[in-house]
């Protein structure tokens, strides 16, 4: 057989490539350069520690909470909406008008399909009360309590659909339109209140918005515990469009035609100049009687299995890396190729209605005791332009459904403390929206994880260190 140079270059070539080839299922697989990982790798122990959140500010959101309920693990919550109603300014209600309807209309929030609902809707049933306000909504705390006066205005009493549209009558011109409109709860109201308080004060009760706010002052909505039945859940409504407000239907004399029937919807809420919802608040609580959130609490120093994290200003867990400090005497001086933070769940697998958390952040007390990001977050995630969700997916803490664990990076971060040019204040997880990176006690999530320490066998949170030893 004859061999040119060239073929003989080939086939020397191929063997060699053959022979180098440790893995040959790999070959033609592309090698994802941020998935390779250099040096020595150095599980470094966490510990950590159960810590109840603080209030939560309210003002601004971009959903509002509402609803009650009741957890094996962890506890009583209960979510209220303090509503603003807002005029159609100079509204003519015409002569001598009666009302026919009045309606409070609650859009489920659409912007995330994760956190629109938090609970069941399967087999629980829930009951809306609704009051009026006793003053205007001016306190925006989570904790503020809103006072009301006590005559019951208005219920829904029935299963919760946040993911179902529904069919509704519009009136326009005197006719009924049907249409579709997005998923929401219909609470009538009372009809002699709304006629007395609102049709009977004519055109100068709509004169202006502080006229009428300061005359109606607002509604309020609870869930009645007594009447509602189930575990329950807490639902997210949403006042930034035009489609949660108090409808009204009545009639009026038209000079020309005699009756009419006529509507007219009043928003909730109002856009400010930073395009956030003010007028609207919401106040929420936990009860942690009789769980073991309430035995960690009592005892922040024992040593448990797992740890909690729950939403709407519930409890966070305190972590702290105690070997970073002493790393370069035990390691010598290195530069980090890659951390990780990896949060295994704990006390078995999530079921229906109490799902993991979708999102954790993680973040930072700077050295005023204030929240502030941790340094890969605002390098990875945070840019000129806005937050860029490519940059949020690789910092991490969205739940991995398949392998029931959080993972974050934070290798810079753990660079720092090992150099020493930041000092851990406190270091904290706790969850967050979906689609909503929070580093302050949220309102807009009310899920909740079960998560391992560091001190157990199985389900072990654990630091991840790859370095490179340099002299």
């Amino acid at each position: 057989m004859k061999f040119t140079k060239q073929d003989l270059l080939t086939l020397l070539i191929g063997l060699f490539l053959f022979a180098s080839c440790k893995n040959p299922d790999g070959v033609g697989l592309d090698v994802d350069p941020n998935a390779a990982i250099t040096g020595t790798l150095v599980v470094s122990p966490v510990t950590t520690q159960l810590v109840e959140e603080t209030a939560a500010t309210t003002l601004g959101q971009p959903r509002y909470p509402l609803g009650y309920m009741v957890d094996p693990v962890f506890g009583k919550t209960e979510a209220g909406i303090a509503m603003t109603v807002y005029p159609v300014v100079n509204t003519d209600f015409g002569t001598a008008p009666q009302l026919d309807s009045a309606v409070l209309v609650l859009k489920f929030d659409e912007s995330s399909t994760v956190t629109k609902f938090y609970g069941d809707t399967i087999n629980s049933k829930y009951s809306i009360d609704v009051f009026q306000l006793a003053n205007t909504v001016t306190n925006y705390k989570s904790s503020d309590v809103q006072a009301i006066n006590n005559t019951l205005l208005g219920n829904f009493t029935g299963k919760l659909a946040p993911n179902t549209k529904t069919k509704v009558f519009d009136v326009i011109a005197g006719k009924d339109t049907l249409k579709t409109v997005p998923a929401q709860i219909r609470i009538p109201l009372n009809k002699t209140f709304i006629q007395n308080n609102i049709l009977n004060l004519g055109t100068a009760g709509t004169s202006s918005n502080s006229k009428f706010i300061n005359a109606f002052k607002g509604l309020y909505a609870q869930v009645n515990k007594s009447s509602s039945t189930g575990t329950g859940g807490i639902a997210f409504f949403n006042f930034t469009g035009t489609d949660s407000y108090v409808q009204l239907v009545w009639k009026k004399t038209n000079s020309s035609s005699g009756i009419d029937t006529t509507s007219v919807n009043f928003p909730i809420g109002a856009l400010n100049t930073s395009n956030q919802i003010t007028g609207v608040a919401a106040n929420f609580k936990h009860d942690y009687a009789g769980t073991p959130i309430q035995s960690q609490i009592d005892a922040p120093t024992a040593s448990y299995n797992v740890t909690y994290l729950q939403g709407l200003a519930g409890v966070k867990t305190k972590i702290s890396f105690d070997e970073l400090t002493g790393f370069v005497g035990k390691y010598g001086k290195a530069i980090i190729n890659k951390a990780e933070l990896v949060i295994e769940l704990g006390g078995g697998a999530p079921a229906y209605p109490f799902n993991a958390a979708q999102r954790l952040s993680l973040y930072r007390w700077d050295i005023a005791h204030q929240p502030a990001n941790i340094s890969d977050y605002n390098n990875l995630a945070v840019s000129s332009s806005g937050i860029s969700a490519a940059g949020e997916a690789l910092y991490g803490g969205y739940f991995d459904s398949t392998k029931n664990r959080y993972i974050f990076i934070i290798t810079n971060y753990v660079q720092s403390l090992i150099d020493g040019t930041i000092k851990d204040e406190g270091t904290f997880l706790a969850p967050t929206s979906y689609n909503l990176f929070q580093n302050v006690p949220t309102a807009t999530s009310a899920e909740r994880s079960i998560i391992g320490t560091g001190n157990t066998a199985t389900n072990k949170m654990k630091l991840n260190i790859y370095y490179t030893k340099i002299n």
